[in-house]
């Protein structure tokens, strides 16, 4: 086993679903497909093995949040105030994050019709281009220090004691924070906060963005699967921009097919694979469970930390 994974359990596709193998689907094959990412591949049948004794998993995790918090109020003779349950979901770039919270979105609101369940990313939280500029770090975009951490713990800390708080807001199609445009957030139920760094925080050794998550996910592969997944992606990117002269990737499209994967390879090389090595697959030990895709994107084993 790896070192930094001595203190989890390794669980198989096989072993893990059996648990909970009667539970039923929550979804449709049309639901699935509108939430699944670009380049990323799931089927219903992942939800039925994979996500729905997550979810089971997750709800465990919460009773125990809520019983601690109860008993916590009990002892301190104080007011039991609602909190939401936060989920950190991490990963390398390409590695399908998105429709892993996406999916654990939907199957929490059906699970729970009761509860508001919402999601954000940490890209919003990225600095603008032209600050990363005036810094002389565009080209460590997506690393530690090309995010506001203190102003991401700080929204951490406001949701988690249940205030509203307003964030920034991301653009893939622009590759940059969307001027003068915020999403306010009112404290939820559930909170899914996904993002390559969820489990980093560098810029303060005291305090780490994962101390305010109450269930964390990491999601795993090989290093060349997921090179190969993000070189796909930029290949349907490039599709998708062909004709919007607004999108970022349309300047790509003016490039022959090898001229722009080139770039695209260079890009994973020098800045994705270099983040992924140094500073994102290093944190995973953080996460209270490790999800490893295999090179068709299925789950081919699961990691519970012990």
């Amino acid at each position: 086993m790896i070192h930094d994974l001595i203190n989890f359990k390794n669980i198989s596709r096989q072993e893990w679903q059996q648990l909970h193998r009667h539970s039923p689907n929550l979804l449709t094959s049309d639901e699935l497909e509108a939430l699944r990412s670009l380049n990323d591949h799931i089927e219903l049948e992942d939800v039925k093995d994979i996500y729905l004794p997550l979810i089971n998993l997750i709800n465990i995790y919460k009773k125990s949040v809520d019983d601690l918090a109860f008993s916590k109020s009990l002892f301190l003779k104080d007011q039991l105030n609602k909190r939401p349950f936060i989920i950190g979901i991490s990963g390398s770039v390409a590695v399908g994050k998105s429709t892993t919270s996406r999916l654990l979105q939907l199957l929490l609101s059906r699970t729970h019709p009761e509860c508001k369940v919402e999601m954000v990313t940490t890209d919003g939280f990225l600095y603008p281009n032209q600050t990363l500029i005036d810094k002389g770090i565009l080209e460590r975009k997506g690393f530690p220090e090309s995010y506001d951490m203190p102003r991401l713990l700080h929204f951490l800390d406001t949701i988690k004691n249940g205030r509203k708080v307003d964030i920034p807001i991301y653009s893939h199609e622009i590759y940059d924070i969307i001027p003068n445009t915020v999403l306010s957030l009112e404290a939820p139920d559930f909170l899914i906060v996904e993002g390559i760094n969820v489990f980093q925080n560098p810029q303060n050794e005291r305090l780490y963005i994962a101390d305010y998550f109450d269930f964390s996910i990491y999601i795993d592969a090989h290093t060349e699967h997921i090179e190969k997944w993000y070189l796909e992606r930029f290949s349907k990117l490039l599709l998708i921009a062909q004709k919007d002269t607004t999108n970022y990737y349309h300047r790509f499209t003016k490039l022959t097919k090898q001229e722009a994967l080139g770039i695209a390879k260079h890009t994973w090389e020098s800045i994705n694979l270099v983040n992924l090595k140094h500073y994102i697959e290093p944190s995973r030990s953080r996460a209270d469970i490790i999800l490893h895709k295999s090179l068709n994107h299925k789950i081919d084993e699961i990691y519970l930390k012990k």
